[in-house]
């Protein structure tokens, strides 16, 4: 009486498939075996290439190219207090 047998687990993946389908259950293997897979890779790479190299990154703004989008995009707004 502790433990499941085989035949509870088949009932159990019986349903499971009655509600999800066969294409959604595959559909989330797939994306399951691709995020271990990306995530293993993410390793090796944070492993290797910390050490070697700074990260630096791809694209960096100078300080008048963001004053310049600053002046576009912001608004000067006054506070005032109600009396």
């Amino acid at each position: 009486m502790g433990g499941l047998s085989i035949w509870h687990w088949l009932i159990v993946l019986l349903i499971v498939v009655m509600v999800f389908g066969t294409k959604k259950l595959k559909n989330m293997g797939g994306d399951l075996g691709s995020a271990v897979k990306g995530f293993k890779d993410g390793m090796k790479e944070g492993g290797s290439s910390a050490d070697d190299q700074p990260a630096t990154p791809a694209s960096q703004v100078t300080n008048a190219q963001a004053a310049d989008k600053a002046d576009k995009t912001t608004i000067d707004v006054e506070a005032r207090q109600k009396s």
